[in-house]
């Protein structure tokens, strides 16, 4: 039987309420009602949750949110921003009361969802439930393995825990479910999640869609579970996260029963606390009933003074600084190495590796898959590189994301392309690694969400996708990618490279590893790709677009033929007809046309000179490339699903060949 949203559903609270979470509740309500937008009964209903959490166990020091040993907290139902936003306000972060008046304001930093790197001691970037809570695995998965690297006896210097906040939602989600199994099989005894359990979501009591035994779920994936507990006894969380720190060996989750919007009077327990501001009478009897006299925005000084954790910060990481000390003339290679991970600088030598890399590949050319191109390159760098952190969907063997030696720095996702990427997105958001993870392109689809919160965050994580068009034969359309590179495209601050052979290969991963301000996607293919480009063209191809092959001294180009990753070659041969019949045309690879596009238009127009017809080559969908070629130009392609077939019997199904570029050659400059 379904719910209805006027379900009302009350749980825990039998005492009266906490002046600490009161000061939180007033700043919820008083934000959303001014901005008449938000979400105030979240942040009412977790409000005792936060007091137990932040006054007596978050290890963190307002004055620097970016202390390496701090402990993280996420707000995975990232729709209760506003209690974010008033813990951070209290307890003495750069967040002044201004930017709580101005929430879901422009250019606020208090906008509707929290946002990393906006809002001074955000962790990450929350919003799309689930998602917060596995880049929570993530960030335990780092101070696990980064514990284990850099820590020596009578020296640790990583050791904090990750707490997540989390709601029903999250937990429908089925990222849960990837996140959750995964963390349960590492053994992130340093996570732990509250669980918001209010029994209502948007449309009412979540009974009529949300009946699973959440404990017993959580406990077969190997979680010690604690609760229920009354959600609004600070002292009872209090007491259960204290008991989940004492876990050495899983992680934990604590299931507090609260009710949403608690304190107001018609609103609490339903579905219109949830996502709509209380309205002023509402507010003012919420006020009458939580004893809560100060005026819209003020919180009584004495409140203020329970809440400042700036002294009891600023000594927390002062200690942690003298271990550090300590370690550093203990150890002072490791300190080093430890310190230049978590800035997130390359090593000092990684030019001159990269190099070396491209000279041997440039002496010894060889016709590879440009995934088995991107396993070539992982052996030369990775050992160089060693915050590289690596990992796969369940196709190591077939995505060959591995490389000699890799040991711990490579593990299996199982079949959990969503919880792989938000998983790297919170190890890229903790510092000291730079995740990279495979899967086949068309199963992009799957993470593409993490990818986009990826590039929304300006985060250093690379996605391997290999497989990625009809080239892979035979599996069929159910595999074979065709709008995904040009979809992939569409993501801001996403860099999508489609490399045609072992030395683009090389230059996409430096590419990737060198960004710090947002992630890259390699599109890489199942088949044999030849040799195209030269140790010379290196610098040419960092820049997205170039010209491969031009045409003979003394001879003008009559137009240009942009080509991709497996493509690329028909565009070569095309150019050889073309030239035999007294064609002249010049060859663009383009194997990344998002640099491309941030070029000066200097270089873009002598690239591809505007005066000249363009006709483009890619085994995808081929609108993307009328931005190159305009109406008037051409583009081979294929915009239909594929077949199940041999990949050389499909290119020639659907046109894909060096015949079919030299006509569409032909065409443009016949107008």
């Amino acid at each position: 039987m379904a719910s209805s949203s006027n379900d009302k559903v009350l749980r825990g609270g039998s005492g009266p309420t906490d002046a600490r979470a009161n000061a939180l509740r007033a700043l919820a309500m008083d934000a959303v009602q001014q901005a008449n937008s938000g979400h105030p009964g979240a942040p009412m209903g977790m409000a005792e949750m936060a007091v137990a959490l932040w006054t007596g166990h978050l290890r963190h020091n307002p004055a620097n949110p970016h202390w390496a040993d701090r402990d993280r907290f996420v707000l995975s139902n990232g729709h209760a921003s506003m209690l974010l936003y008033a813990l951070l306000h209290l307890s003495g972060y750069d967040l002044p009361i201004d930017e709580i008046k101005r929430f879901r304001k422009l250019h606020s930093k208090t906008p509707g969802h929290p946002e990393s790197g906006l809002t001074p001691g955000v962790e990450t970037t929350t919003g799309p439930l689930g998602q917060g809570f596995s880049n929570a695995v993530g960030f335990a998965l780092a101070e696990k393995m980064l514990a284990r690297e850099f820590n020596r006896p009578g020296h640790e210097i990583v050791d904090h825990r990750s707490y997540v906040f989390l709601g029903d939602g999250c937990l429908m989600e089925g990222i849960s479910h990837e996140a959750a199994s995964l963390a349960g099989v590492w053994g992130l005894n340093k996570l732990i999640a509250l669980y918001d359990d209010n029994g209502i979501s948007i449309d009412g009591a979540v009974q009529g869609w949300f009946r699973d035994d959440t404990p017993a779920r959580f406990r077969a994936y190997g979680w010690n579970v604690i609760g229920p507990v009354d959600g609004h006894d600070v002292l009872a969380v209090g007491q259960a996260i204290a008991q989940a720190k004492s876990s050495n060996d899983r992680p934990t989750l604590i299931v507090c029963h609260t009710t949403i919007g608690r304190g107001s009077p018609g609103r609490a327990g339903t579905a219109k606390a949830h996502g709509e501001p209380l309205g002023a009478d509402e507010i003012a009897k919420t006020r009458e009933a939580l004893g809560w006299t100060a005026p819209p925005f003020e919180v009584p000084d004495n409140l203020r003074a329970l809440w400042n954790a700036r002294e009891l910060g600023k000594a927390r990481e002062a200690e942690w600084n003298a271990r550090l000390a300590a370690y550093r003339a203990a150890h002072p290679a490791l300190a080093a190495e430890f310190e230049r991970r978590m800035r997130g600088d390359l090593p000092a030598d990684f030019n001159a590796t990269l190099a070396a890399a491209i000279e041997a590949f440039g002496a010894a050319p060889e016709a590879v898959a440009s995934r088995k191109a991107s396993q070539k390159v992982l052996a030369a760098l990775a050992p160089k590189v060693p915050e590289m952190f690596g990992g796969s969907a369940d196709l190591t063997g077939s995505n060959l994301t591995d490389f000699p030696g890799c040991g711990e720095r490579h593990v299996s996702y199982g079949v959990r392309e969503f919880g792989m990427a938000a998983i790297m997105n919170g190890v890229a958001l903790h510092g000291g690694y730079i995740p990279y993870g495979g899967t086949f392109l068309t199963f992009s689809d799957y993470s593409r969400n993490a990818v986009r919160m990826a590039a929304l965050m300006k985060l250093r994580v690379i996605h391997v996708f290999t497989h990625d068009s009809i080239g892979l034969g035979e599996d069929g359309p159910t595999h074979q990618a065709v709008e995904h590179v040009p979809s992939l495209r569409l993501i801001p601050q996403l860099d999508v490279w489609r490399p045609a052979d072992t030395l683009e290969t090389a230059v996409a991963w430096a590419s990737a590893l060198q960004r710090r301000d947002g992630p890259a996607a390699l599109a890489l293919s199942r088949q044999v790709l030849p040799v195209v480009a030269t140790p010379a063209q290196a610098e040419a191809i960092a820049r997205g677009g170039y010209v491969l092959s031009d045409v003979p001294a003394g001879q003008t180009a009559r137009a240009v033929i942009i080509g991709t990753g497996s493509e690329l070659q028909f565009a070569l041969q095309a150019q050889t007809r073309l030239a035999a019949e007294g064609l002249p045309v010049r060859v663009v690879s383009m194997p990344c046309t998002n640099i491309f596009d941030r070029q000066p238009a200097a270089y873009r127009d002598q690239v591809l000179p505007q005066n000249l017809p363009a006709v483009a080559v890619e085994a995808a969908q081929p609108d993307f490339w009328r931005k190159y070629v305009g109406r008037d130009g051409g583009v081979v392609g294929i915009a239909s699903f594929g077949e199940s077939a041999p990949a050389a019997d499909l290119y020639k199904h659907y046109g894909i060949t060096a015949e079919h570029v030299a006509a569409e050659v032909r065409r443009c400059c016949a107008r």
